[in-house]
């Protein structure tokens, strides 16, 4: 008796593993069910600081040939990606413009580094880049002229309000016009993004 009943869970074991082999159903990607993923800016922070300074070319330096010189402000942004669909997606890369005080593009990012993110999971994604005060300046003077007279702020101004702001996160850093481009067995999906931290 003892035997039989062995044998019968052994046999009813044996065909709900054979059962619900059959009932999973490998999803094959298709635009039509292709869903978004889903990104959001979880931190950004300014990794090494080295201050507000800039140095003329008309300053003898210490060291080295004299030239127009600013201070570097480095930013990090980390980025979460949720693939909501039943089979793994690629990212191929990104794209982003960084903009201080909503309204100031100073760089933009171009990421071709690719990332698999699993069915149903999350994968953390970090972007770096960086500007200087001699690149802020000629940013600010070719493309941001007229919003600094809305403000009334002269370029130097809206630099040191930046680089004293931006790490103590006064100041506003908004990650723009992104572009977030993705794969998934030849089907590819391309999802804008903008978000501003804090």
């Amino acid at each position: 008796m003892k035997k039989k009943l062995a044998f019968m869970m052994v046999l009813i074991f044996g065909l709900s593993v054979a059962l619900m082999s059959c009932v999973t159903i490998k999803v094959k990607p298709t635009a039509a069910n292709l869903k978004n993923p889903v990104i959001k800016l979880e931190s950004f922070e300014v990794p090494q600081y080295d201050g507000y300074w800039y140095i003329s070319n008309k300053v003898k330096p210490t060291k080295g040939k004299a030239d127009n010189r600013g201070a570097p402000l480095p930013l990090s942004f980390l980025f979460s990606v949720k693939n909501p669909n039943a089979y793994p997606i690629l990212l191929e890369g990104f794209t982003f413009t960084v903009a201080f005080d909503k309204d100031f593009d100073l760089v933009t990012l171009n990421n071709n580094d690719s990332y698999w993110i699993p069915a149903g999971k999350t994968t953390h994604v970090r972007a770096t880049t960086m500007i200087t005060t001699r690149s802020g300046l000629l940013s600010l003077l070719v493309t941001g002229g007229f919003k600094l007279k809305e403000r009334k702020w002269s370029p130097w101004d809206a630099l040191e309000r930046w680089w004293k702001g931006v790490p103590e996160a006064s100041v506003p850093v908004t990650v723009k016009e992104g572009s977030f481009a993705f794969s998934a067995n030849g089907v590819t999906k391309v999802i804008a993004f903008e978000a501003t931290y804090p």
